[in-house]
């Protein structure tokens, strides 16, 4: 990191465009979903996002990059809102705090309830990135004989999170997890598999949609953490980011937790938050 570096600078133009790669990859893994699983789930597109509903207990059941198309009229929002009460799920709304205003007003007067926050962190994708790998790591794209035991790896890290900072406001199942992974790969995203002494440590991935590279996470195993493992993964990712041509990185964090503490060692800053907020069916 450049001491004398400027920190980046997000506008709602670059919002706008994380936010339209967040809502692809939404939809994208929700598709992934329901055809595995046969659910009979939907993708609504609205005001420049989407509302997505996977199966039951996917992560992938919110609504995503909304407001960077217009304010969404009542209409649209009564779609929504009946499509996820017909399955029995709440309305999840994640909004950037660079959206229109008149979005959370027009939220809040139906009933919706802000239930946490996450912070969306970004670095400027230049050169040639360094590639980190402390000594007996090794990090590559994960094969398909490898697979399974990424999915493995990365469920066992997601289901050990470190108690440090703002907790989630969601719990998810080791086996949604797996599923969730699998499905994200489906959607286009690239498995990276970290190995620390021969011994599998660690699990990541990245997804490259108009420039963006988005980090789609990072786990540790429990007995490889504080060994240099999550930094060898993002480093490797943002080499071969940088390879293919993107110009920012993205990774999305719960407010001060150990992802955005390692993150932001590493030259990302913080660019906005996006509120999450919920109506209960």
């Amino acid at each position: 990191m450049n001491p004398g570096r400027l920190p980046l600078f997000c506008d709602t133009a670059l919002t706008a465009r994380i936010e339209r790669a967040e809502a692809q990859l939404v939809a994208k893994a929700g598709q992934a979903a329901r055809r595995r699983a046969d659910s009979a789930g939907f993708v609504i597109p609205t005001a420049g996002g989407v509302a997505s509903f996977a199966e039951q207990d996917s992560p992938f059941n919110k609504v995503a990059g909304l407001g960077f198309g217009g304010v969404p009229d009542a209409a649209e929002l009564d779609e929504i809102e009946r499509a996820f009460a017909a399955r029995g799920a709440p309305v999840q709304v994640e909004l950037a705090h660079l959206d229109d205003p008149a979005i959370s007003a027009l939220l809040t007067g139906r009933g919706y309830r802000l239930v946490s926050f996450e912070n969306v962190l970004g670095l400027a994708v230049q050169g040639r990135p360094e590639r980190v790998t402390p000594p007996g790591v090794e990090v590559r794209p994960s094969g398909e004989e490898e697979f399974e035991s990424w999915v493995d790896v990365v469920a066992d890290g997601f289901s050990h999170p470190d108690e440090q900072g703002v907790p989630s406001h969601e719990e998810f199942s080791r086996e949604v997890i797996r599923r969730a992974q699998r499905d994200l790969v489906a959607a286009g995203v690239v498995p990276y598999l970290a190995r620390r002494d021969g011994a599998i440590a660690g699990g990541a991935s990245v997804r490259i949609a108009d420039g963006v590279a988005q980090l789609t996470g990072a786990a540790t195993a429990p007995a490889h953490r504080r060994r240099g493992v999550q930094t060898a993964l993002l480093s490797a990712r943002l080499a071969d980011a940088a390879a293919a041509g993107c110009d920012i990185a993205v990774v999305t964090t719960q407010p001060g937790s150990v992802s955005q503490q390692n993150v932001q060692r590493q030259g990302f800053d913080l660019l906005y938050t996006r509120a999450v907020l919920v109506k209960q069916p």
